[in-house]
């Protein structure tokens, strides 16, 4: 069997006391597009540049191509990066920044001057080809960035939060783009964001990653629908997480005793064991459903046509609800108004202590 593109194998990374990854399994397939995600510290962008050759793992082996990389130098690879600051070089203008890593390569300068012209054209903006890369906007700055690193057709694109710098309406534009390059190309993507529209929205799979540790890889729905660990039941999407004990348990689902009342979610778990019912909060009802539970509304967030009401149940627990703003005439949320929530029983999902 041919081994994948890219492993991490139980790979760690120290600075002095301070442990940036740990333990780190990881295999991306030859055309992937993974991102990784997880708050600021958890060991993301060291993962990236571990890949990068920027820093070297403590201890266990990356291996790129079946070849183990733990000691070859960054500009021994071919992974070229986009950064967050997309790092172009002020003096040169686009074509130029475009052909920068051609000519390091000992390209010829006719065949540099094609290659780049072909790759600004593919990006749109082969008009601004001799401007000067700081008169030119900030999406427009992000394609140079692209082409930059997309003209030596590398096996292995690493991107570091390349969006986060752009206005709302170019990040969606510029999601649009590198998904339809990345499909074309087939060329493997890793992709580290903050940002869960952004995954969610390009990647295959998804690696959360928390406190230095993977703690989940899947697909978006995956990671949403069915989150591994309370870590990312709490970082993925808007989830409810009502923890308490299992009372019962048959026939591939359990009754779990929470503070709010007893209810059933489908899964397996040991009689007594500690666990959480999770349901997201667009699985949630407003008036009722299967199971139910009473909830005053604390106030409301308007995201588009997507209105997300936070409410309060009466041990203090914090619920949420999401609902299309255009039936939100129809319901009582307003603030200080107590409500019936309610969901199926086979919406939610099931967390046992220790996951």
């Amino acid at each position: 069997m041919t081994e994948p593109l890219v492993v991490l194998e139980k790979v760690e990374k120290r600075f002095d006391d301070f442990v940036a990854v740990t333990g780190a399994d990881l295999t991306i397939g030859e055309g992937e597009f993974v991102a990784i995600m997880g708050p600021s510290g958890c060991g993301k962008t060291t993962t990236l540049r571990m890949l990068a050759g920027l820093d070297a793992p403590t201890s266990g082996e990356i291996r790129i191509a079946g070849k183990v990389m733990n000691a070859v130098a960054a500009h021994e690879r071919d992974t070229p990066m986009v950064w967050q600051s997309l790092a172009l070089f002020p003096f040169l203008n686009a074509r130029e920044n475009v052909e920068f890593g051609l000519k390091m390569r000992g390209v010829d300068a006719a065949e540099r001057k094609t290659r780049a012209m072909n790759w600004l054209e593919r990006m749109e903006i082969a008009e601004f080809a001799e401007r000067n890369v700081e008169t030119l906007s900030g999406g427009q700055r992000q394609r140079v960035a692209l082409a930059r690193a997309l003209v030596t057709e590398p096996q292995l694109l690493l991107l570091d939060e390349p969006l986060s710098a752009l206005d709302a309406h170019l990040v969606i534009r510029m999601q649009s783009v590198l998904t339809k390059l990345q499909r074309e190309l087939g060329i493997t993507f890793v992709y580290v964001t903050h940002s869960q529209s952004e995954a969610f929205a390009m990647a295959d799979r998804v690696v959360i990653m928390s406190r230095g540790e993977i703690a989940q890889v899947g697909t978006p729905r995956e990671v949403y629908r069915a989150p591994a660990t309370r870590f990312v039941a709490e970082f993925v999407g808007r989830n409810n997480i009502l923890p308490g004990k299992v009372a019962a348990a048959m026939g591939g689902s359990v009754t779990v005793e929470t503070a709010l009342g007893a209810f059933a979610v489908p899964g397996e778990a040991a009689v007594g064991a500690d666990a959480s019912i999770v349901v997201s909060a667009d699985m949630m009802q407003v008036g009722g459903g299967e199971n139910t539970i009473e909830a005053t509304v604390i106030s409301e967030e308007f995201v588009g046509s997507i209105v997300t009401a936070f409410l309060e149940a009466k041990d203090g627990t914090e619920l949420k609800v999401q609902v299309q703003e255009r039936v939100l005439a129809d319901l009582d949320l307003t603030a200080g108004s107590t409500v019936t929530l309610g969901w199926a029983t086979k919406d939610g999902h099931l967390l046992v202590e220790g996951t």
